[in-house]
């Protein structure tokens, strides 16, 4: 029997993802139709970027599973229409990104090397760094992609804590749940990466109060999403001198504003939201094995659980 799959995503997106889906397909040996324009009635299970033209689930109703290419579910979960199960996306090239990203910024920041490359006027320091088992590093969100990146920091001497809503288990990592383990997290940490899903419970949490428990001068590393932070907070805390500087992938508004302070702030380093992406050839690989998965009766990868959220 052939399998339906309607591809919601972005136009521009379609002959990036096409030829990897359909190398996945053959693959895991699926007889599928693939296509952009399926009627509702008939499609089996839709490939869903939130960015696309699909907003109204309804007319859905043999579809087993919306499958979203995108980490975040934020923008899809409150959907009222959506009533199919929902995925999000983990895969290896996702996951691959955001370690090397994270990794190389806290790098960057532990070894100072900005005093280095932006040195205008040649200033000599010879003042050696820290090692690594000096320099508390916490992560926020300890998930797929917070436990991905806690790995080579925990391989490269770090002490790393981590946090998360329910309590989790990392090699290497001290792991602390809830209010309190988030305040214990917090406490004298000098860097700080923000991971965590965005939901009603994460929106602002790291805020004045939050921000105050780090180690005077401490680094914030943002790549997960904008509204984690209290912007007005973490600019105060950046003038103060509580924090020393702040690199940040996401924002509330995206492309950031010109006129944003962040963009004219000598402590703040702005990256255009490329911490990590969905690569199709990797993302391909998901996609379809949910869609085996789907067909064979078996659970679904990375299920989202609609009350936590994510």
């Amino acid at each position: 029997m052939t399998v339906n799959i309607l591809f919601a995503g972005h136009d521009k997106r379609w002959p990036e993802y096409e030829p990897h889906l359909r190398a996945e397909l053959d693959r895991v040996g699926i007889d599928a139709h693939l296509a952009r324009d399926i009627a509702p009635e008939e499609v089996d299970y839709i490939v869903y970027a939130p960015n696309g033209p699909l907003k109204d689930f309804t007319p859905y109703s043999r579809a087993k599973a919306v499958l979203n290419l995108w980490a975040g579910v934020e923008q899809i979960i409150g959907n009222e229409t959506l009533t199919q199960p929902l995925t999000r996306m983990v895969d290896d090239g996702l996951r691959r990104g955001m370690r090397e990203w994270v990794t190389g910024h806290v790098l960057r920041h532990h070894l100072g090397m900005d005093a280095h490359i932006v040195n205008p006027h040649r200033i000599w320091d010879n003042s050696p760094p820290p090692l690594a088992r000096q320099r508390p590093v916490t992560i926020l969100g300890l998930g797929e992609l917070g436990q991905a990146c806690a790995e080579p920091l925990v391989e490269l001497g770090f002490p790393v804590t981590g946090w998360s809503r329910s309590q989790k288990d990392a090699p290497g990592v001290r792991c602390l749940a809830g209010e309190d383990g988030l305040r214990e997290a917090l406490r004298g940490a000098e860097i700080v990466v923000l991971l965590l899903p965005l939901t009603e419970a994460t929106e602002n949490v790291l805020d004045a109060e939050k921000l105050a428990l780090l180690a005077p001068g401490a680094v914030v590393i943002n790549p997960g999403r904008g509204p984690l932070i209290d912007d007005d907070a973490l600019l105060a805390a950046l003038d103060s001198g509580q924090v020393g500087h702040a690199t940040l992938d996401v924002f509330r508004i995206e492309p950031l504003p010109g006129e944003h302070p962040y963009r004219a702030h000598p402590k703040v380093t702005v990256t255009p939201h490329i911490a990590s992406d969905t690569r199709p050839s990797t993302a391909a690989e998901v996609i379809i094995e949910n869609i085996r998965r789907g067909e064979a009766g078996e659970p679904l990868l990375h299920l989202v659980d609609r009350q936590n959220g994510y």
